[in-house]
């Protein structure tokens, strides 16, 4: 079932489709009076006509096969199959047919405002950003329901994601319509494709599918992103009256991202009325889609989470641009906001957050509280040049204190829950390989969150940037057991008993001395149970490529999902090789490519070759990762126990790893089919609404 099916809650209970009779279509159209023609398409002529509904009429659609059509049988068919089963607010819902003779008829609901297509190209219909967004919105919603196979066994790939196939209805909102050329394919069996005769339309098909003949969801959310660059830019998937180089609109949409110019191609009607964020974020939803490789494409479930945080973001940037803001060209004002955190904050969810926060710690770890004209001073009014980080749902400010303090502001307006449980984790706890948060923000629609200042960013960007000066075997050596004593601490010595549960190199982060700090506690778990092997969870966090195995099954989880993922941590800073890189964009993960070298004896293929050092110690910390990372959560070590590994000298004897089931099934030549990926890139099946790429909230 759709991971959004649940907060939507738009099945429709509608009448199954039904037959119709001949005689009664040639009543419901005036005998296919050419007057009432609405549209044309592959399939033939539409028709709006009326059909009893009870003592009322109803409008519907009707689309007549033409004898000389493209499509044909095969194409009718599988329209009635879908959409007999499928009942969504964001799919066109099929009435009923009529198929007598050589006659092929289908019956739709009849959409007031025709198709989204005719309104951006055609009419040249005035939409405002808004709605734009809200149209996209929900054609996503619909797709996102046919690929994860909501109330139906199977999922369904379009196989024709065009403008001119999103119905709108009185209301403006979208509805997938034309399943002629969809097919099924099994929503249970995430690697596998369909191989099938590539057919849709030329400017929206996915390149690997044109190559290849595989077909998979990503193939729709490929040319969902051409529609997202023609909604913002209000120009045809493809024109050939420009010049050559702006015939593809996804190929000159990336290109001017690229060069910085994606403002010069907007719809000049928009110009003025969407916020810079808003546009960066869209655009790049809209690249994200697009990408070469299918596994590097969201998922539309992702891609419809990201569209509503940006609409949420256009909606509140009105009341929070500072005066003076100059976007494409013109000036926008600012509302003021007032110092008193009682009186600025509005929605109930905040002012709950702000009394948990207010009192979080007790009287002993109060966390201070900031007004929010000490952030606008400290960023520079929240100026784009202190932003260092920036996800789909947060930006990262580098801000200053009066006092010459430098720190962190980390800026949300939404996953509240998420905020609580960093904000109670945090201040119980007090290790110098922690991070520091101090200070907090409340505002009508926003949240902030003040930490120290990272000087040396995060662990990932100086392993993977090959920009930088590489680390040395001491650096990394010394973050590594720094980053163990912290989780050792956590799942042991600390007050209170602590599971991360989303280790990475992005959530480590380096001050002064290289001294590394646990950050983004946003999804850890807590107890008091002095046994932190106790404390189990049910739902599913962490970041693809650093998930233990237990977390993909769906637990019970313990301690050790956080040992398994400072295994793939160990192997990455060994390696210099970018675990989640490995495990989205090439046929083996990380610890399957370790693995199979270390069985062969091939080190030189493990070790970065930018690192000198002793290659018996290298060896020795190879083995302490492949210990973590044991297919058993009950074989791997505790992280006191790495600590001592770690510590010990290159002649203390280590454990032998157990070599997992799937490295002995596996060969290095291996590869798979493109794949129906469900969530994987960045998992999070607890709250939708709030995190769904692979990036974090205090991820760099």
């Amino acid at each position: 079932m759709s991971i959004l099916t649940g907060q939507y809650s738009c099945l429709e209970s509608l009448e199954p489709c039904r037959p119709f009779t001949f005689s009664e279509v040639q009543i419901a159209t005036q005998n296919f009076d050419e007057s009432l023609v609405i549209g044309h398409g592959g399939f033939g002529k539409v028709y709006k006509g009326t059909i009893p509904n009870g003592e009322s009429v109803w409008d519907v659609a009707i689309k007549r096969l033409e004898a000389n059509s493209n499509q044909g049988a095969v194409e009718f068919l599988a329209e009635i199959e879908m959409l007999s089963k499928l009942r969504h607010c964001h799919l066109v819902y099929l009435i009923g047919y009529c198929n007598e003779g050589q006659e092929m008829i289908l019956v739709y609901q009849y959409m007031p405002h025709g198709t989204l297509e005719h309104h951006l190209h055609t009419r040249g219909t005035p939409l405002s950003w808004i709605r734009r967004l809200k149209i996209c919105i929900g054609a996503a919603r619909g797709l996102d329901y046919l690929h994860t196979g909501a109330g139906v066994k199977h999922g369904v790939i379009h196989r024709d994601v065009k403008s001119s196939n999103i119905l709108l209805d009185g209301s403006w909102a979208a509805k997938i319509s034309d399943f002629g050329l969809s097919k099924v394919a099994p929503r249970n069996q995430p690697r596998t494709s369909v191989s099938t005769l590539v057919k849709g339309t030329f400017g929206y098909l996915d390149p690997d599918y044109v190559l290849t003949g595989r077909l998979t969801r990503k193939s729709d959310v490929y040319a969902f992103g051409v529609i997202m660059f023609e909604v913002l830019c209000r120009k045809q998937a493809v024109d050939r009256s420009l010049d050559e180089e702006q015939w593809n609109l996804a190929r000159w949409a990336q290109e001017s991202i690229k060069e910085g110019t994606l403002s010069q191609i907007v719809d000049p009607t928009l110009r003025g009325k969407i916020s810079a964020k808003c546009l960066k974020e869209f655009a790049r939803v809209a690249d994200w889609c697009l990408q070469s490789h299918p596994k590097q494409r969201p998922t539309m479930g992702e891609v419809v989470i990201a569209l509503e945080s940006i609409l949420a973001l256009q909606d509140k940037s009105n009341n929070t641009w500072q005066s003076g803001v100059t976007i494409f060209g013109r000036q926008v004002p600012k509302l003021t906001f007032t110092s008193n955190t009682e009186n600025s904050v509005g929605s109930k969810p905040l002012k709950s957050l702000e009394t948990y926060l207010n009192t979080v710690g007790g009287s002993k770890r109060r966390l201070r509280r900031f007004d929010f004209d000490t952030i606008l001073d400290a960023t520079e009014n929240l100026s784009e040049a202190n932003i260092i980080s920036q996800q789909a749902y947060a930006y990262i400010y580098k801000g200053s204190l009066e006092n010459g303090q430098d720190i962190e502001i980390l800026e949300r307006g939404s996953g509240y829950q998420y905020i609580m449980n960093e904000a109670s984790t945090l201040v119980n706890l007090e290790h110098e390989n922690l991070v520091k948060l101090f200070g907090y923000c409340i505002t009508r629609v926003k949240v902030y969150l003040l930490y120290e200042f990272a000087p040396y960013a995060s662990l990932y960007d100086l392993i993977h940037d090959h920009w930088r000066a590489p680390l040395n075997w001491d650096e990394r050596y010394k973050i590594l057991l720094g980053v163990a004593r912290a989780l050792a601490y956590l799942h042991k010595e600390a007050p209170i008993r602590v599971i991360h549960r989303d280790l990475k190199p992005k959530h480590i982060l380096l001050y002064e001395n290289m001294v590394p700090r646990l950050s983004a506690f946003w999804y850890s778990r807590c107890s008091a149970i002095k046994d932190p092997d106790s404390i189990t969870v049910f739902r599913v966090h962490g970041t693809r490529g650093h998930m233990a195995p237990e977390i993909v099954s769906n637990g019970p989880l313990s301690t050790k999902v956080d040992v398994f993922s400072f295994g793939v941590l160990v192997l990455e800073i060994v390696s210099g090789r970018d675990a989640n890189y490995e495990s989205l964009r090439t046929d083996i993960s990380l610890e399957h490519r370790v693995w199979r070298n270390w069985l062969e004896g091939n080190l030189a293929n493990i070790i970065d070759v930018r690192i000198v050092g002793d290659p018996s110690l290298m060896t020795r910390f190879i083995r302490i990762g492949l210990l973590c990372i044991q297919e058993e959560a009950t074989d791997r070590p505790t992280m006191d126990e790495v600590v001592v590994m770690l510590l010990g000298r290159a002649s203390l004897a280590l454990p032998i790893p157990k070599v997992p089931s799937w490295v002995v099934e596996m060969n290095l030549d291996d590869t798979e089919d493109v794949s129906f990926e469900d969530y994987n890139d960045y998992v999070s099946f607890e709250d939708y609404n709030d995190y769904s790429s692979d990036e974090l909230v205090h991820g760099r």
